[in-house]
């Protein structure tokens, strides 16, 4: 069931009636709710997987329960290992069973060898890395005393399958939701309707943006060959849109149902494309999952307080480990190490955390030298996004040829962008930069404007969707 889908247009009225109007005077009787609606939106897409995700929150309730009881800090960490082994055993397992059968197939081929992968085809469940991550999240943190296990089976389970943020976050924190799941929530009129708001921005990223986008990115990687250096450059401009309003569009969708149900779940994406550093990317970039990894990766590693070439492994070992998250292909391995040699500079001369307020803060337009510190880091996160798009290494590599040929200077003639195309590009560069100060960027014609202005740009938002909605194309990220 996709967030841009008549299904989830039926399905959200129906939830949301019931758990404000049949369910609002019983805290458990909402949350059963949630959960029966949970499980019922994650089995439409599969309802074989079903068990393995009651299984993942059985491990980790029954964990976290043995954990607090253990008798000594022995006892405590065999418990913790337990859970972690087995949640990265399955996530190992239907994530790169693939990837390494193959991997070790082509290693012994180039001793000589010919040996047959052995690989069964093993289907991604949707949405593994995002629940796998949120109880070993909650695992954890008791181990480590920050929070204590949750009594309620039923609250717990809420946290690990709470619908808007199932199969592609954010990764949410036990300490940040389950406060929320257990206490009594009251129906607010002003935060549904910014829910609104956040949920028709999102959708519009996704549909007339991503969805528009992906149209010319596909023609471009999947046919590299039949078009000139610089339309390869438009195609991986247009990925970066596209991949940016794609899942950010997801997370404003997932924070805007939230909010309707009185729920606020963690910021994913603070305008990333206005960086002026890497390291400023990635504290706007899929927030949760690299805050996700600074506390329970980087600082366990020894985070920055070690020398510099700690430092500098441990940035390493991040950034990889955050590129074979997202997939079982080396072209993620590459691309996490490239953002990692993006970021080595500045870790070397302490300037990771120059820039941590928004670019122009308090002004309409930024100054020469922001203009070309954002442009060059879009370029290169433009470039790295050249890998995590391709089919393989060696693809990637066919399209940086193409870049830098003589043929930058021709044009194919098959990529043909129309002009409203190119303006609804510049309106949501424009609506997006106005709003940078904000939580997300439509909170902005909130500020000042008349209502029939207001009301005007939502019916034109919401023309805009009507008209480009066409066949349901998945979100990207639930590949991951």
């Amino acid at each position: 069931m996709l967030f841009n889908s008549i299904s989830f247009a039926l399905f959200l009225p129906v939830v949301f009636i019931l758990y404000w109007f049949a369910t609002s005077k019983s805290l458990k009787a909402q949350n059963m709710l949630l959960l029966g609606a949970s499980y019922f939106f994650y089995a439409c897409w599969d309802y074989r997987f079903l068990f393995l995700l009651i299984f993942s929150t059985l491990l980790d309730y029954f964990t976290g329960l043995k954990i607090a009881a253990a008798p000594n800090k022995g006892n405590k960490r065999m418990w913790l290992w337990l859970s972690i082994g087995i949640n990265l055993g399955f996530l190992a397992f239907f994530k790169y069973c693939n990837f390494f059968s193959a991997s070790f197939s082509a290693a012994v081929a180039q001793l000589g060898f010919r040996v047959d992968p052995w690989t069964i085809k093993v289907i991604l469940p949707v949405g593994i890395s995002f629940y796998t991550f949120h109880g070993l999240s909650y695992v954890i943190d008791i181990y480590k005393d920050r929070i204590r296990p949750e009594k309620s089976f039923i609250d717990y389970s809420v946290f690990v399958s709470f619908f808007p943020l199932l199969v592609a976050g954010p990764i949410e924190r036990a300490t940040h939701l389950l406060p929320q799941i257990k206490k009594k929530r009251i129906f607010d009129y002003a935060k549904a309707i910014d829910g609104l708001r956040q949920i028709l921005w999102g959708l519009f990223k996704k549909v007339v943006i991503a969805d528009q986008c992906s149209h010319y990115v596909n023609m471009v990687f999947n046919n590299s060959a039949h078009f000139s250096g610089s339309e390869h450059v438009v195609g991986v401009v247009l990925f970066a849109f596209q991949i940016y309003c794609d899942f950010s569009g997801y997370s404003d969708i997932a924070l805007g149902v939230a909010r309707l149900f009185g729920i606020e779940l963690l910021r994913n994406f603070a305008f990333p494309y206005f960086s002026r550093d890497i390291a400023e990317f990635w504290r706007r970039w899929h927030i949760s999952l690299s805050s996700w990894f600074k506390d329970y990766l980087y600082i366990p590693l020894g985070g920055s307080k070690g020398g510099v070439w700690m430092k500098i492994r441990n940035t390493f070992i991040i950034f990889l480990v955050s590129g074979f998250w997202h997939g079982a292909n080396w072209t993620f391995i590459i691309w996490g190490l490239l953002n990692a040699i993006y970021f080595l500079p500045l870790l070397i001369l302490n300037k990771n955390r120059t820039h941590l307020e928004i670019a122009a803060k308090g002004r309409l337009l930024p100054s020469g030298r922001e203009v070309i510190s954002i442009v060059l880091t879009f370029s290169l996160t433009v470039f790295a996004w050249i890998f995590f798009r391709a089919a393989s290494v060696g693809d990637a590599i066919r399209y940086i040829t193409e870049i830098f040929s003589t043929s930058f200077f021709t044009r194919s003639g098959q990529l043909q962008l129309s002009i409203p195309f190119i303006l609804i590009i510049c309106f949501f560069l424009i609506i997006e930069w106005l709003g940078r100060e904000h939580q997300y960027a439509l909170e902005l014609p909130e500020i000042g404007f008349p209502k029939f202005i207001k009301w005007s740009f939502y019916y034109a938002l919401v023309f805009g969707i009507w008209y480009f909605a066409g066949s349901e194309q998945q979100f990207i990220y639930f590949q991951f």
